[in-house]
Formats: structure tokens, sequence, C-alpha cells
């Protein structure tokens, strides 16, 4: 019996087996897990099974959530990788009260400092139209003090396991595996 075999398939198999192929899939999937865990910042909501929007800051004109200055969503980056991982996290000390919300109970020793205190005068016109102007401004010593810091911050995740995030993952390696095999 004689049994004809298709060289190109095992030629194009072997090369899948090549470790180029796999430490690419676990970059890429690096790749998606960073945008991905970006992504909540924009949306303002978690996806694992179902979208989990975060709750609105107290004061809503005060801008958007968790970016002030972008630190937070700048750091999330790949951390390490191996042969068949990769970890997303951030070095960012305050990252992890925010995506995993608590209480922060301290006291802050506020050193001795001066600040200026701008002296203001409120006036009314006939329209009822209220108006200020700046008199003049001052100088002022603050002592050294402690102020007592109560925080509850509310539970706003942008990293974790997410069931929608390992779909995003899978079809992205089959559909990289399937062209490989074409």
């Amino acid at each position: 019996m004689d049994l004809q075999v298709n060289t190109d398939l095992f030629n194009r198999l072997q090369r899948l087996t090549q470790r180029t192929f796999l430490q690419r899939m676990v970059n890429e999937a690096g790749v998606i897990a960073v945008n991905f865990s970006k992504d909540r910042f924009r949306l303002k909501n978690w996806i694992d099974k179902t979208a989990e929007k975060w709750q609105a800051r107290k004061r809503p004109n005060r801008g958007s959530l968790l970016l002030r200055t972008g630190r937070l969503k700048r750091s999330i980056r790949k951390i390490a990788s191996g042969d068949y991982y990769v970890v997303v996290g951030t070095d960012v000390p305050y990252a992890q009260l925010h995506n995993e919300g608590g209480t922060v109970n301290k006291v802050a020793q506020v050193k001795a400092h001066t600040r200026k205190v701008v002296i203001r005068q409120r006036s009314v016109n006939r329209r009822g139209n209220a108006t200020t102007r700046v008199i003049g401004s001052k100088i002022v010593n603050v002592r050294a003090h402690n102020r007592k810091m109560n925080l509850t911050m509310p539970k706003r995740q942008f990293l974790g396991e997410s069931e929608l995030l390992m779909r995003r993952i899978e079809m992205h390696i089959n559909r990289e595996l399937n062209k490989e095999l074409q």
C-alpha cells in the first residue's frame, strides 16, 4: 500500500511549532489585554460576563473618572511574559484601591507653610447681578498640623480576569492559526 502525504501541510505545521509563533501570540495577547484595560477608562465600566458601569462621582462636573493626570491609565502595561502566560499590571501605589475599592483611615502630617489669600469684594447692581472684584491679597502663615483622612473609594475595576477578554484573545489566536495554516 502506497501512502500519499501532503508535505506542504507538514511544512506549515512545522512552522507553527516553532517558538516564534508562540512568542508572537503571547505578545499579541498582552497587547490585547492592555488595550482592553485602557478601554475600561474610556467606557467607564468593567465587562466580565456582563457590563458593570462604574459608580458616578459625587460631584459630576469635576471631570472624567480616574483621569486627572492620566498616570494610572498610562501605567498599565505588560509586566512579565513567558512561554504560555502574560501578566498585565501597574506599578502605581493607589491602583489597587481604585481597582478593588475600600476605605482609607490615616492621618497625614501637614508641614508649616505659607499661602496667599485673595481678598474679594462682592457687590450687587440695580439689576440684581452680583459681581466680585479683587481688592488685594496677603500672605498667611499656616502652622503644622495633622489632617485625618477617612476615604471610602468605590470599586472601579479596570484590571483582572474577564470572560470577554479571554474570548477576544481566543478568537485572535484562532484567526492567526487559520492564517498560518492556509
